[in-house]
């Protein structure tokens, strides 16, 4: 069993940056989970933008923020970060942690945090 506590999120202007992070917390080490952020706009779904395996070697992005997030873990210290930067209006969204068994990320999440909100105003 593993607990995620996002945290980072807040209120931006258009261009701006923020670091969203996800503390892992458990009888289990990080590092035997792939990780994933996703998020979820008012009245849609919600969407996956990026992942990264257990070493952090490899990771995907969805095509609307390639170039602009970054994800990234740091085993030791048990957690995971989203690097976003020029960020848009259409960011805003509740931004969810994920922990998935088995380090490589297959597209279902095992564990889920609370969400951290983003908004970005115009």
């Amino acid at each position: 069993q593993v607990q995620l506590v996002e945290s980072g999120g807040g209120l931006v202007q258009t261009g701006g940056s923020l670091r969203l992070s996800c503390a892992a917390s458990g009888r289990t080490f990080i590092s035997s989970y792939a990780m994933a952020w996703f998020r979820q706009a008012p009245g849609k779904e919600r969407d996956l933008v990026a992942t990264i395996n257990w070493s952090g070697d490899t990771t995907s992005y969805t095509d609307s923020v390639k170039g602009r997030f970054t994800i990234s873990r740091d085993n030791a210290e048990n957690t995971v970060y989203l690097q976003m930067s020029s960020l848009k209006p259409e960011d805003t969204a509740l931004y969810y942690c994920a922990a998935a068994n088995g380090g490589t990320w297959y597209g279902r999440a095992d564990y889920w945090g609370q969400g951290t909100q983003v908004t970005v105003s115009s």
